[in-house]
This record gives C-alpha cells, structure tokens and sequence, in this order.
C-alpha cells in the first residue's frame, strides 16, 4: 500500500479514511465529487470498495441498510451542496428507522477559492433535525476523535444518522498533533432495576388475557429472539407484531395473531381490544402506531431499551427501560408458569381462513393475498425480502409468515419511497450466501430504477418483483376510503421487461396466477439480475377487507365476552 495513511503526517483525508478502517468499515457507498476526491483516493489506497451509485439518495438507503442488518454503521459519501441534501431522505430515513449511519460529505475550501456563494449550503444545519450529530471536520488533527465519536453516536441506543462534512483545504492538510481513538467500545445495555421488573411482574401475573406485541427495537440485539421465545413458553402469551418487529419471534408459530399493518381497525385489532394487557416490547413512537391507547382499553406494559415518550396515542401504563433481552429473561424467572392461552384461537383461524382462501385466486392481475403465498413459497427461510412503500407493503405486513428476525425488511417509520431496491442490493452486499428479492412498486420503482445499473455492474444475484397498478396505488385507495373521486393517482409505465434488458438484467413477466410461482422460484434461483413485472388488483382490496371483516365478526361473536 503506498500513501503515509495512518502516520503523523496523513492529511485529514487519509485520518478520515484510517478511522474508517479502525471501525471494521469495508465499503462505502456515494457518488464523488470535485470536494471529496481526496477521500476517493484515501479509500483506493485503504482498499476500502467505494461502491458508485447513481444518485446519492440510494448510496444513503444502502449505507442504512447495512446498519439495519449489521448493527455496525454504514457509510454513505457525496460531495458538497446538491450531493449533500440528496442524502437528507436517507438520513430521515435512518434516524426515524433506528438505523446506524455515518454520512460523510465535502464542502469548499474553509478559506475561500473565490466562487461566491456556488453550491454553498449550511449543510450541518440542513441535516441536524434529521441527524443525532451533524458537524464540520475543522482541522486534521481532530478527525480521529470526531469519526469516533460520530460512529458511537450512530450506534448506541437509539442508533440513527449521523454527519460529518469535511471542507475541501481541510481534507488536505497535514495534522501535526492528535490522539488515536480507542478500540471500538461494544458496552452492555443498562440493567433493569429490580423495582420495575416487580412491578412488571405483578401486572403480567394479575392479567387473564395477556398479548404480547413485538416492535422494531427487539430486532436490535443478538439474543432478544431467544429471550422473547423463552418469555413466551413461560407465560403462554398469544403474540403479534407491529410491522417492523416481524421475524423477530417464528411467525409460524401457531400462537403467532398478525402484524399491526394500521393503526386502528385492522385484523390483529380484534385481538387487542379483547386484551386485558397489550406487553409491547421494543416500540418507539418513530414506528407508525400499531394500536391506539384509549381510555378504558387494555393496559400496556413498555419494555424497551428507550423510554416510551410522551404522545398522544401511546401511553404504557408502565415503563420497564433498559436492555431488552435481560428484562425478558428476569421477568420469565419471576413468573410462574402458565399454560398456552387459547382465547384468541377463533379470531386467528378466522382470519387465516380468509386469507388462505384468497391466496388461491387464480386471476391476473394478481390479487394481493395470492402474490404474498406466492413469495413466501418462493423464498427460503433465511431469505431476504426488502419491501418498498405501497398498499402492497400492507398485505406483505399482514400475510407473509418471518421465520427469522432481519428477513422481511419494511419501513414503517419514514415509509419512503424508493428505498425497496437500493435495500435489497445493499442486503446482498452483506452476505452474498443468501437469497434476496425487492418487492417494489411500479411508482416506487421509477425513483429508484438508475440502480439497476448498480446493480448489474456489481454482478449481484438479485430478483426484483416490480407490482403494477399504473397508479400511486395506496394513496388512490385512501382516496376512495375518504369518498373522493379517483383524480390524479394513474400514470402510464414504460415496458419493464425490455427496460430490464437495456440495463443488461433480465426481464421477465407472468401469463396467467399460476405462472408466478414458478417464475419467482426460477428467478431466485438463477443467477445475475432478474425483474419480474406482475399487474396487480387493489381494486379487489374493499371486497377482501370486507369480507374479513365479516368474517372476524362472526368470529368474535364466538369468543368469552366477545361482541360484534
């Protein structure tokens, strides 16, 4: 390796690029630029892979994504002005998902080259309301420190974006004094004290129909999933999911309710409000509320590595906050055991029924509960799915059955779109050995699909399942919820098959329902880049929800105090 990268006499450039490597950082994703080919060079030299994408919005949503996966930060580059707010999304996105990620982007000279004001934005500002730590890199002989410190930031609990800039003349000067970061600090989460676990315990032993409710912060954590499997077994608690809390506990299980797609009025709901106690473990009110707390409604118990906060719809009866998995197991220890609970029985099997019975439609366009079967027979167990927003993240919420936690990533917290297929690529990047597919919209797509590109010329093995109803199809059924008239939500769409091939992909699509099975199982099985446009009916979703809804009256009608 040539370069003095590491030395006293590195550049603030080389030190970034050092402190890079100290942190375990493999590979950064960005697109460069004039302020920031310093760095470029720092990471050729560090043999640090700069993955180029096509816009920097999507180097951010990769860089998050293997923060989701990893626990350890990802690293999203751009350079000044236009490079640094297209990342401002990704940031949102990270900070509300609870995602580590280190942004860093260039800027002109401290000291000025003459150019006025060109492309000069405040960037810290811009990005501090979305960020945990936002600030310009002033001198080289800080950057050690200041990289540390931002990677701690982006981790611990509540682990989110961060940002540093690092002006142009900056990045080439020499430092003459500084002090290495220590080794990378890997604390234990704070315990629970004694006190709360008690007065858990009393509420969990006085409750005659506890459900348990798993949200996106137990995903953070090795050996939460074992915790909460042990607390289950103890307690014989039914459970559900909000929707970034799915895989975390076997969604095969039979004790397994549903996800929380809405807020209010869905499925799993039924369920809750016959519910004496709602144990949510690992929400924060960054994630869409899975319920609304309603006076004279069954009480919750918050345990979580954070405070609940204050909020209007999410107020736990009590907090239980340090780390996740010790609580769980303390509190298993202290309860006595209890036999599996079957109140909820009827209300499952109703529901799995219906959707069982739509999964078999043999129409196309494809009916919604007929592409999710569809998927989760093609996908093995540990396989990834990275959804994009769009009413089809809904159905996937509700029907597809996560094995294992990190397996079906959805965000539930910005919801934005264009993050489906920059997630999937950066999800193979971190293990090869499995098999991923993107679930995206024919709207979500159209922001995102410049990264095709990115991922042909990364030779990755990638399915992407494009859904389409020529329309921005969630909004135009929440129109119709509100009565009003269909107006501005259709587009028309180019041919995906063939744009598939002029990216070098390969492009497929469905005659007929039964043709999607096969397809998808071909697909993920072959190697290289596949798309697979299937037509979708959302017009299908007032008649399926109706008549679930139907048919969870009857079940409820059945149930110990049970009520239409």
């Amino acid at each position: 390796m040539d370069g003095t990268i590491g030395s006293r006499t590195s550049t603030a450039a080389e030190l970034a690029v050092d402190a890079l490597a100290t942190e375990g950082v493999t590979r950064v994703f960005g697109v460069p630029g004039e302020e920031t080919l310093d760095l470029v060079d720092a990471l050729r030299r560090r043999r640090i892979e700069l993955v180029v994408t096509r816009s920097e919005q999507a180097a951010g949503f990769m860089a998050a994504t293997v923060g989701r996966l990893t626990g350890r930060a990802g690293v999203a580059l751009a350079t000044l002005g236009p490079g640094a707010t297209n990342l401002v999304t990704a940031a949102a996105y990270a900070s509300l998902g609870g995602f580590p990620l280190v942004l860093l982007t260039g800027q002109k000279p401290l000291r000025g080259v003459g150019q006025g004001r060109f492309q000069t934005v405040d960037v810290p500002a811009v990005f501090r309301p979305v960020t945990k730590l936002a600030r310009t890199l002033v001198s080289p002989d800080e950057v050690p420190a200041r990289v540390r410190a931002a990677f701690r930031s982006a981790e611990e609990e509540r682990p989110g974006a961060v940002l540093l800039e690092l002006p142009d003349d900056v990045a080439r000067e020499r430092a003459t004094s500084y002090v290495s970061p220590k080794a990378r600090e890997s604390g234990a989460p704070p315990l629970v004290s004694a006190e709360d676990l008690e007065r858990a315990r009393r509420l969990i032993a006085s409750s005659s129909r506890p459900v348990l409710l798993v949200a996106e912060g137990a995903s953070r954590g090795g050996d939460t999933t074992r915790a909460l499997e042990a607390f289950l077994a103890r307690t014989g608690m039914p459970f559900a999911t909000t929707q970034m809390g799915k895989g975390v506990v076997d969604e095969s299980s039979p004790r397994w309710l549903g996800t929380t797609a809405l807020s209010r009025g869905d499925a799993v709901h039924a369920a809750l409000a016959l519910a004496d106690l709602i144990v949510v473990v690992g929400h924060d009110t960054n994630e869409k509320p899975p319920f609304v707390v309603e006076e004279g409604g069954p009480r919750v118990l918050h345990i979580a590595a954070s405070p609940a906060g204050g909020d209007a719809v999410y107020g736990p009866d009590l907090e239980v906050v340090g780390g996740i998995a010790d609580a769980l197991r303390r509190l298993a220890e202290a309860l006595a055991p209890r036999a599996i609970d079957r109140t909820f029985d009827p209300l499952r099997d109703a529901l799995r029924e219906h959707l069982d019975a739509e999964a078999s439609d043999e129409r196309l366009p494809v009916h919604p509960p007929r592409l999710v079967a569809e998927v989760r027979r093609a996908m093995p167990d540990d396989g990834v799915v990275c959804l994009d927003n769009g009413m089809y993240k809904l159905w996937f919420a509700r029907s597809y059955r996560a094995r294992l936690p990190r397996t079906l990533l959805l965000d539930n917290a910005l919801a934005t779109m264009g993050a489906g297929l920059p997630s999937a690529i950066a999800a193979k990047l971190v293990d090869p050995s499995k098999k991923v597919l993107a679930v995206v919209g024919d709207g979500g797509l159209m922001m995102s699909l410049q990264e095709l590109e990115t991922a042909v010329r990364l030779g990755v093995d990638l399915v992407v399942l494009v859904v389409r109803d020529d329309a921005y199809g969630m909004i135009r059924w929440k129109q119709a919820e509100m009565e009003l008239p269909d107006h501005g939500m259709t587009f028309e769409n180019p041919d995906f098959v063939a744009l598939a091939a002029a990216f070098g992909a390969h492009g497929h699509r469905p005659d007929r329902a039964s043709d999607l099975g096969p397809l998808l199982a071909q697909a993920i099985a072959a190697r290289g880049v596949h798309l697979v446009d299937v037509p979708i009916d959302y017009e299908a979703n007032h008649r399926i929800l109706g008549e679930e809804l139907r048919a969870l009256g009857n079940a409820l009608r059945r149930l110990p105090g049970g009520r239409p």
